[in-house]
């Protein structure tokens, strides 16, 4: 292998083990997202981890395989999530793009195996009495009394499963393994259930379809996978997942790990709960930017390496937490302070009049795109009589402390000039300033105040004649506390009611209109923002507030 000594963990431990030994000449890994729902940031660490591993290994390869064996929840939409979320993460596949409705007749068959072989049966019970047959983990099971039917019976039953002429519900075929076994996994459980239902693949072909405990150690066994990696609630499957391919005829015999799944604060991870946000029109679909769905955290601004960095830092470890979602926050602010051009935009802009320029006269300054990183270029901005400010950058009765401008106060607009309060005007319908006045103070561009003037701080600005009007829509978490799934009122009594507000008023530069879909921005003293994928054009400007510059995880540490 030749990842570094720093990257060891227990999965990566084993798999070098079965490299030296010689039980495997290379790595097959594969990732097997249900197509019911988008990627959230839980499956990115499968992801990585998955796709990681492999590409440590020569030859090694992780395949992207659609577990679609439920037609009833499943779509094309998804599907092509998944592919553009995988993709944007960084992760290739190469040929190896598989779907579980390949194997249908493949899974059929190996029914057919077992139940040929006495291992499996149909059972006519109802739901209701499979599960109280079922037991529980302080109560044995008990047999169906449909456990030993014949196999000429069982092959007749399966094939009128199989041919539609049995209604829902009326039977499913179980394996027969231990109805007493502590593992409730293993209690004869249902590995075929009749679903009329449309496939988005496969159409109306089959009318019975495999359940995922038993389709699933089958799909990786006839791909070849070596280590089938997967988070720890499956644990307690691994046995039933080892049986089913112990029965099967499969060309392998993988091997099953399990490792802590990405859970963070503040939000849900459940795709239960994030479908219930969806269709209650909570959010604004599955790629709202307040979502942690892999596709809202692009739209926001979030980076592919801020992703692939976080679930780095986590690790691959045996046991549950919960990561500070300030942690995520801070890989992306990380990411983007390094890369994202300046831009200057003003949210609640307050027109500033500079009485004493001269009438139209224009004066074009050139600034940097990045203090930091020369390579990125200069762009010119344009300074005329009349600007925007940011509503709070003017008070009548400044607090103490407070630097920016006021009456007989001295500013100096960002990259230009130092400007001196002269008066303001206020609006006669609800008493708030409408306009301020100032005067310019010539050749103090880049250069210190002179003698007797004031001047500690510098703020961004837009002109006025030069703006561009914009829309920018300032995200916040979904959620107001650390754990809404232990609520003891749901999930739901835990939203924000402050997690959106639009802002339609806003100014920009006039380069902000031409940008890019996706194009990130530090907007200078206000945070990173994203030109929004699905609204923004150059006809109307549309921006989402990834995060401010506040670095709060940073301050813990």
């Amino acid at each position: 292998m030749n990842h570094s000594d720093s990257k060891k963990d227990f999965i990566r431990e084993i798999v070098t083990q079965d490299l030296a030994s010689g039980k495997h000449q290379s790595v097959v890994t594969r990732f097997p997202p249900e197509p019911n729902g988008y990627l959230h940031i839980g499956h990115a660490k499968a992801i990585h981890i998955s796709f990681g591993i492999a590409q440590e290994v020569a030859g090694g390869r992780c395949h992207l395989r659609f577990d679609d064996t439920n037609p009833s929840k499943e779509e094309t939409e998804y599907v092509e999530a998944i592919i553009r979320d995988v993709q944007w993460l960084g992760y290739d596949w190469g040929e190896h793009l598989y779907y579980a409705s390949d194997y249908f007749s493949f899974f059929y068959e190996q029914a057919l195996t077992l139940i040929r072989a006495g291992k499996a049966y149909v059972d006519l019970s109802s739901p209701e009495d499979i599960r109280e047959m079922r037991g529980n983990v302080k109560v044995a099971g008990k047999d169906s009394p449909y456990r030993d039917t014949t196999v000429e019976e069982n092959l007749a039953l399966f094939e009128k499963m199989k041919s539609g002429e049995l209604e829902e519900g009326k039977a499913v075929l179980r394996a027969r393994i231990d109805m007493s076994s502590p593992n409730m996994n293993m209690r004869d459980p249902v590995v075929y259930r009749i679903m009329h239902a449309p496939h988005h693949r496969t159409g109306d072909t089959w009318k019975i379809y495999p359940m995922y405990d038993f389709a699933h150690p089958l799909e990786d066994a006839k791909e070849h996978v070596t280590h089938s990696l997967c988070s720890l609630e499956f644990e307690d499957h691994r046995p039933l997942y080892e049986w089913v391919n112990e029965q099967s005829d499969a060309p392998s015999r993988p091997r099953q790990i399990e490792f802590s799944r990405l859970n963070l604060t503040y939000t849900v991870m459940s795709k239960r709960k994030l479908l219930e946000l969806v269709e209650q029109g909570v959010v604004d679909g599955w790629s709202d930017p307040r979502l942690p769905t892999i596709s809202g955290m692009r739209r926001r601004g979030f980076t592919a390496a801020a992703i692939r960095n976080l679930c780095e830092k986590v690790g691959v470890t045996k046991f549950n937490g919960t990561t500070d979602v300030a942690l995520l926050e801070h890989e992306v602010r990380q990411d983007l302070n390094a890369v994202a051009e300046r831009r200057m935009a003003v949210l609640r802009p307050l027109k500033v009049v500079i009485t004493n320029w001269e009438e139209g006269r224009e004066e074009s300054m050139e600034v940097q795109n990045h203090p930091e990183n020369p390579s990125l270029g200069t762009r010119e901005v344009t300074l005329t009589c009349e600007v925007y400010i940011e509503q709070e950058d003017f008070m009548i009765e400044p607090p103490r402390k407070f630097f920016r401008l006021g009456p007989g106060r001295s500013v100096r607009l960002r990259g230009a000039y130092i400007l001196t309060c002269t008066g303001y005007e206020l609006c006669s319908d609800t008493g708030e300033v409408s306009e301020v006045h100032v005067e310019y103070i010539p050749d103090t561009v880049g250069k210190n105040p002179p003698e007797g003037i004031k001047c500690k701080a510098a703020i961004h600005w837009v002109s006025a004649s030069h703006a561009v009007d914009m829309e920018v829509r300032l995200y916040e978490r979904l959620f107001q506390e650390e754990s809404p799934d232990a609520h003891e009122d749901g999930f739901m009594a835990c939203l924000n009611p402050d997690s959106l507000e639009v802002l339609t008023a806003a100014k920009g530069e006039a380069s902000l209109k031409d940008a890019k879909v996706e194009t990130c921005y530090q907007f200078e003293r206000l945070g990173y923002f994203c030109a929004d994928e699905r609204d923004h054009s150059a006809q109307t400007p549309v921006y989402n507030k990834t995060l401010g510059l506040r670095d709060s995880w940073a301050k813990k540490k």
